[in-house]
């Protein structure tokens, strides 16, 4: 009895109980999270180097697009400006509306082409921020070439993103001094201030992410650039002397020559009014010998 007791005993061995497999199984999984956190901090950190790196290029490149947009529709009499700002998950967000109308046969306003410049919130990022997109529609297609070789589902989506990263985007219209963040759809103001940043946000009182002042890049877009502008100096010069560019020119040749004759006709000071001055010597007399 006992050596078969021995044999079963060897024949099947003992295995891992359950608090065993439990306590690996909880290891394991605590070695790939902290795994996995390394690996997206790491991530985090490669995208903010790389966002640094391109955010100069980004900045230019975007504020270019956007006044040469401004520049091709102002230049029209029927042209319809639109700016609103607020606000998207604490982000300061903008939009700009550009739009060129014109009256069909039936005398309805009908829309030329429209351009939208919109910020939104980047939901897919790795780090918060902002994704600006732009959007283009009308009767004639800006680009053919792009617009044949779209899907058909493709076309459901005008909105085309242009960068992503942004940490501020604001856009204000230009009345005399002020900066209004709110323009209606109405004829365009005198300017169109922009300003975007891709820096590291900082939360304020408020609960809202702003970037602070040395870190935005900030551009002043003329609204009719072939305006003529009035230069206004104190007293017809400013401090260095210079003349104020806006005074006729005066001819200054005729004011000299009718200055020479009234200072010929008028007499100098402690002289007979009847006697001419001369510059002559008078002859010496000599006395004789």
């Amino acid at each position: 009895m006992r050596m078969r007791r021995d044999y079963r005993q060897e024949r099947y061995p003992s295995g891992f109980s359950l608090g065993e497999l439990l306590a690996v199984v909880i290891i394991g999984s605590m070695v790939l999270a902290a795994i996995l956190g390394i690996y997206g901090r790491a991530n985090q950190a490669a995208e903010a180097v790389l966002n640094k790196i391109d955010a100069p290029s980004w900045t230019s490149e975007v504020l270019q697009l956007i006044a040469k947009d401004l520049g091709r529709i102002m230049s029209a009499d029927d042209a319809i400006v639109q700016v609103r700002n607020g606000f998207d998950n604490k982000f300061q967000r903008a939009e700009l509306v550009l739009r060129r109308t014109y009256h069909d046969k039936e005398n309805k306003e009908q829309t030329l082409e429209e351009i939208t410049w919109r910020a939104g919130y980047d939901h897919g990022g790795q780090t918060p921020g902002l994704v600006i997109y732009r959007s283009y529609e009308g009767i004639g297609r800006e680009d053919k070439l792009f617009d044949d070789q779209r899907e058909d589902w493709e076309k459901g989506y005008p909105f085309v993103p242009i960068c992503r990263g942004v940490t501020f985007f604001q856009i204000q219209a230009c009345k005399g001094e002020d900066l209004l963040d709110q323009w209606p759809a109405s004829p365009p103001p005198a300017g169109i201030k922009i300003t975007i940043s891709f820096a590291e946000p900082h939360e304020t009182v408020r609960g809202g992410y702003d970037v602070a002042d040395r870190d935005k890049v900030s551009r002043t877009v003329v609204i009719d650039p072939t305006r003529k502008i009035q230069f206004a100096l104190p007293s017809g010069a400013d401090a260095n002397g210079v003349a104020d560019p806006n005074a006729p020119v005066r001819d200054t040749s005729k004011d000299k020559s009718s200055k020479d004759r009234s200072s010929d006709k008028q007499p100098s000071k402690g002289q007979p009014p009847n006697e001419r001055r001369t510059d002559e010597r008078t002859p010496t007399q000599t006395r004789p010998r």
